[in-house]
């Protein structure tokens, strides 16, 4: 049984959209023994300025945004925000999308097909502690990918090398010494089957589909 009390933030660009399902999970998910209040987000920088104040239980993330990194966007808030439960909400349906997705973080898949009571019935699982898939996909094949063998911070690490920084900046950034940064390189590296930095980085943009 949910808890007398949730928050949620809907990120989605298209506001006729987040007004829609705002209003429909304050009245599917609220009644005599628990509530819910939703929050919306445009983009992922509003987003990040609501992070800094409070922290919702619950985050229903459309990857598709003009500001996102797709998968990248879904990596940095699992490692910044373990304890908050993120749902990719997405119009996108095919199995790698959703196997990826699950597989590096989010708690569930929503199709935007989806209907009301199946979605309201699944983000109840979701805030129960449970993981959440369509019924096609709810035993999905193991995922091939690599990146699967990554921890949290080694993916957030190879996510700040593809952006071009340095050793001494990623250290700085996430408050860890230079040695620390390389040797999580090394195990990078080695878990990727690789050699250089580079090559990493090509894998990892290759297998989350992002554009160089």
């Amino acid at each position: 049984m949910m808890a007398s009390s949730y928050s949620c933030i809907l990120v989605d660009d298209h506001p006729l959209f987040r007004q829609a399902l705002s209003a429909v999970l304050v009245q599917k998910l609220s009644d005599e023994q628990s509530d819910i209040a939703v929050h919306e987000a445009e983009s992922i920088a509003e987003l990040s300025i609501k992070l800094k104040t409070s922290q919702p239980d619950l985050i229903l993330l459309d990857l598709n945004l003009p500001d996102s990194q797709g998968f990248e966007t879904l990596i940095s808030l699992k490692f910044d925000y373990p304890a908050i439960a993120v749902v990719v909400i997405s119009g996108q349906e095919d199995a790698s999308t959703v196997k990826q997705a699950v597989q590096l973080g989010a708690s569930g898949f929503l199709p935007k097909s989806t209907s009301v009571e199946q979605m309201v019935l699944a983000l109840k699982d979701v805030l129960n502690g449970k993981i959440w898939l369509p019924e096609q996909y709810q035993s999905p094949e193991p995922c091939a990918s690599k990146l699967t063998n990554l921890t949290p911070r080694q993916h957030k690490i190879l996510a700040m090398f593809a952006k071009g920084m340095l050793n001494k900046q990623v250290a700085f950034e996430l408050g860890l010494s230079e040695a620390t940064v390389k040797a999580h390189a090394t195990a990078i590296y080695q878990k990727l089957g690789v050699n250089t930095r580079t090559q990493a980085v090509i894998i990892m943009q290759n297998e989350l589909g992002i554009t160089a």
